[in-house]
């Protein structure tokens, strides 16, 4: 086959799509070499031409009239107009638009991966006239597309139910991560990354962005309210040892943090200095890609109370190094952690902070589900969601040719 791919979030590991996309291909190279494989990259983008490209691959940049005009317009050109045209007269077998970014009119046979309906599932990410247009297009664009992927068995059941596609059409290909994630036992690179962040001996771990839909308001009450039971117990002497202990325990805050406070982007420093947990309490920023095994396998636990994920990769991340996870039991997440964590309602400050004091407190569930954890993480590699991909393609371009 000839497979075509847009590159449009080519050269960019600091967002998912970016990550995916790299992944993808090298894993594709990986799993079958022998196609033929064109990357299609943006004049838009031109830092995306100096990103090197594994050997066995085609690239063709891709120019609009836009280019270095108007980011927005040039983008979408380059998806509705530029690309289907490049893909067409190259002929390819499939294109596969990694990224909810397809074309209305479809020139050649599609795939599209669509991680998640997130712009239009939750109100306060629609945006604006132009986010909220776009979003209708590429909307349209995956209901004409051959084929949608998507990152689980949740995000598939809203692409059904919201895009109206029928189910021959839509699949759920989990998403992997990088084989760098592992636990680690080099204890010079632990001290390192202990001594870079400054982190405290023992800690749990959030990871992850701010805005509304990761719920860090909530963690933050449900720890807020674990460190007022266990200080009151210590008041009281009521409670034995091993509760006591959390007392030494932090929380550990990673991601970069909000600009501002706002209803959108709430800023949890505020948070925290309202529930009076600031001592307790560590904002570390952003955390390097190379570092991120090392503070997974120095965290007691990572806590991920997100009301909406189309996969949830930092809980993927933390499972691959035997980090125990305390995860809200909503959208893609308990079919991603399944036994391996402990769930709770996503409102629940209660539960939640029940959940934490459970894993601080039992050496053998936190060992348990340390074991769980890389067990289930096994499942999910990259070569996984090539051969699965793959068979998308494969099923798309067959169906083109009428066999």
């Amino acid at each position: 086959m000839r497979i075509g791919i847009n590159g449009w979030f080519w050269g960019t590991p600091e967002v998912g799509s970016g990550q995916y996309v790299h992944h993808l291909l090298h894993s594709l190279l990986r799993v079958a070499p022998e196609h033929e494989y064109i990357l299609y990259l943006p004049g838009a983008q031109p830092h995306a031409v100096n990103v090197p490209v594994p050997d066995g691959v085609r690239v063709q940049v891709v120019r609009t009239p836009f280019d270095r005009y108007w980011d927005n317009l040039a983008k979408v050109w380059y998806e509705q107009i530029a690309l289907p045209r490049a893909a067409l007269a190259d002929a390819v077998d499939v294109l596969h638009v990694p990224y909810w970014g397809s074309a209305l009119v479809r020139r050649v046979p599609t795939v599209v991966t669509v991680h998640d309906l997130i712009p239009m599932l939750l109100l306060a990410y629609r945006g604006g006239l132009l986010v909220r247009t776009y979003t209708r297009l590429v909307a349209e664009g995956a209901r004409r597309a051959d084929m949608v992927l998507t990152d689980s068995q949740a995000s598939r059941r809203d692409i059904r139910r919201y895009l109206k596609v029928p189910p021959e059409r839509v699949r759920a290909v989990p998403l992997a991560v990088d084989g760098m994630y592992r636990r680690v036992t080099d204890e010079e690179r632990l001290s390192y990354v202990q001594e870079k962040y400054r982190l405290p001996p023992r800690f749990l771990l959030y990871l992850g962005g701010f805005d509304q839909r990761k719920n860090v308001t909530t963690l933050l009450q449900a720890f807020a309210a674990l460190v007022l039971t266990v200080e009151q117990a210590a008041e009281e002497a009521k409670e034995t040892e091993d509760v006591l202990s959390v007392l030494d325990v932090k929380l550990v805050v990673a991601g970069r943090l909000p600009a501002r406070d706002t209803r959108f982007f709430p800023d949890p420093r505020k948070i925290v200095q309202a529930f009076g947990i600031r001592d307790h309490v560590r904002f570390i920023g952003w955390v390097d890609e190379e570092d991120k095994p090392a503070l997974y396998t120095l965290a007691e636990a990572l806590v991920f109370p997100s009301l909406y994920e189309g996969f949830g990769l930092p809980v993927l991340e933390a499972m691959a190094c035997g980090t125990p996870v305390i995860a809200a039991n909503a959208a893609s997440l308990p079919e991603l952690v399944g036994d391996a964590g402990l769930l709770v309602a996503p409102r629940d400050v209660e539960g939640l902070a029940e959940a934490m004091l459970q894993v601080l407190t039992d050496p053998s569930l936190k060992e348990e589900l340390s074991r769980r954890a890389m067990d289930k993480a096994l499942r999910f590699t990259w070569e996984e969601v090539a051969r699965a991909t793959l068979d998308a393609y494969d099923w798309v371009a067959r169906r083109a040719d009428g066999t």
